[in-house]
């Protein structure tokens, strides 16, 4: 792949994702309304505002490809995004302890004027935490920065997580392998 990356996301994790796929880019970021139309499922809205965030770019890039990328948790049909506050988070950690829920990330690659979108879907399935797993680990991690206020790769991942059904990446924020195949195709 000898494309020139533009990576439009601060997140540290797609960033270190890319870094371990040998994959050479520069960050640049640009303010973006991440709302949605209410009708959207969940599938729909991730590659939704990923497109806005990649449409962005739309009038100033030349041959470089941009990769934009939304990751949302979804249970029991509720979006859950990033947490407002600390408070919140504790919310949402509860409201996923002891069940199943959704995480979904959508993808765009914008290059040429093309848009290329897709999505990957993982199950993750939490075991029942106590108050003060959760508790303690929002004070000490403070997830603001990440949907369902929680990161797989930090320790209410390590000790809550039984299972997952799907990309392990793509809980973290970018479905790799995915990612892989269509920059190989481009």
């Amino acid at each position: 792949m000898n494309h020139k990356i533009i990576l439009a996301s601060k997140s540290p994790r797609r960033q270190e994702l890319l870094k371990l796929m040998d994959i050479d880019f520069r960050v640049v970021l640009k303010e973006v309304d991440e709302s949605y139309p209410e009708h959207l499922s969940p599938e729909e809205i991730a590659v939704y505002i990923a497109s806005k965030k990649a449409e962005a770019f739309d009038e100033t890039i030349g041959d470089e490809i941009v990769l934009t990328a939304d990751t949302i948790v979804c249970i029991d049909g509720l979006i859950l995004g990033k947490p407002g506050n600390a408070e919140h988070a504790v919310e949402m950690l509860k409201m996923l302890s002891g069940k199943v829920h959704k995480v979904i990330t959508g993808v765009c690659i914008l290059h040429k004027n093309k848009y290329n979108k897709f999505f990957d879907v993982s199950e993750v399935f939490f075991r029942k935490l106590t108050d003060e797993e959760i508790t303690s680990y929002v004070s000490e991690y403070m997830p603001l920065d990440k949907a369902g206020s929680y990161g797989i790769q930090e320790r209410i991942g390590l000790i809550g997580i039984e299972k997952i059904n799907g990309s392990y990446t793509n809980v973290v924020g970018l479905p790799t392998e995915k990612l892989y195949q269509q920059l190989k195709n481009l």
